[in-house]
C-alpha cells in the first residue's frame, strides 16, 4: 500500500517513476511496472491494473493480481463500470471511495466487485495530446471504503500522466520496431525466392503477397516462415 509523501517528496518520487518507466525494454514490461508504482506510490492502493477497451472489446493489458483480472472481466461482460467507462473517455478520472454508494450508477457491477472484495476504486483515462488517443484506464483499487482522498487522487492523476506518456512511447518504439522486423523479414524471403525460383524482385515480391492471399495468411507471418523454414510458399 503507498505512503503519505511530502509534496517536494512526491515531485521527486514521481520523477523517479517517470525515469523509471521510460527505462523499460518493452510495453508490456512498461505497462507492469505502471502497476507497480500505482500501488508503490498512491496511498490507500493495495492492487491496480490497465483495461483497455478495442471495438468493444476489454482486455487487460496489466494486472497486480488475479482480482484485477476478474473485475475487468466482468465490466466488460456486463458493460459497465467505472473502469469500463474510464477506458472509452466518458471522463478522465473517477474517484469512489466507497464503492458501495455508486451501486445506483452500476447497478450490475458493483455488488459482483463487492463480492470480490473491492471497497473502494479509482480510474483514470491514460491519454497524451489533444486528441486524447484511448490508450485505456489506469484502475487503482482498495479492499475497504474510504482508502482513497482527494490526496490519492491527486497523486494517482499525476502518475497517470506519466504513465500515459511512457505507455505511449513503448507503444510506438514496438510498433517501430516490428515495421522493421517485417521489412527485414520480407526482404529476406523475397531474397530466398529469388534464389530458388532465378526470378526478379517484383516477381518474388508478387509470389509472395499471391501466396499470402491464397492462404489467408498476413504477409508478414508468411514471410517469417519462408525464413525460418527456407521452404518457398507454394502448392
Amino acid at each position: 500500500m503507498g505512503q503519505p509523501w511530502e509534496p517536494d517528496e512526491l515531485g521527486k518520487t514521481i520523477a523517479g517513476v517517470a525515469r523509471d518507466l521510460l527505462a523499460q525494454p518493452t510495453l508490456q514490461d512498461t505497462l507492469d511496472r505502471i502497476v507497480h508504482h500505482a500501488i508503490r506510490v498512491v496511498d490507500g492502493c493495495e492492487f491496480a491494473g490497465i483495461l483497455s477497451v478495442r471495438d468493444g472489446q476489454v482486455q487487460s493489458l496489466a494486472a497486480s493480481d488475479d482480482g484485477v483480472v476478474t473485475s475487468d472481466r466482468i465490466q466488460g461482460e456486463l458493460r459497465e463500470g467505472p473502469c469500463f467507462d474510464a477506458a472509452r473517455r466518458v471522463s478522465e478520472i473517477y474517484r469512489l471511495p466507497d464503492l458501495a454508494a455508486a451501486r445506483d450508477r452500476w447497478p450490475r457491477y458493483v455488488p459482483r466487485a463487492l463480492e470480490l472484495g473491492i471497497g473502494g476504486m479509482m480510474s483514470f483515462l491514460l491519454y497524451t495530446d489533444d486528441t486524447r488517443e484511448n490508450l485505456g484506464a489506469l484502475d487503482l483499487y482498495s479492499s475497504g471504503p474510504d482508502a482513497f482522498t482527494p490526496r490519492s487522487e491527486h497523486t494517482g492523476w499525476l502518475l497517470a500522466s506519466h504513465a500515459a506518456v511512457a505507455f505511449a512511447g513503448a507503444r510506438r518504439q514496438g510498433q517501430l520496431h516490428e515495421a522493421i522486423t517485417t521489412r527485414q523479414d520480407i526482404g529476406e524471403a523475397i531474397g530466398i525466392l529469388m534464389e530458388r525460383y532465378k526470378i526478379t524482385r517484383d516477381q518474388a515480391f508478387e509470389l509472395l503477397k499471391k501466396a499470402s492471399q491464397d492462404r489467408n495468411v498476413k504477409l508478414r507471418e508468411l514471410a517469417r516462415s519462408v525464413t525460418e523454414t527456407g521452404e518457398a510458399p507454394l502448392g
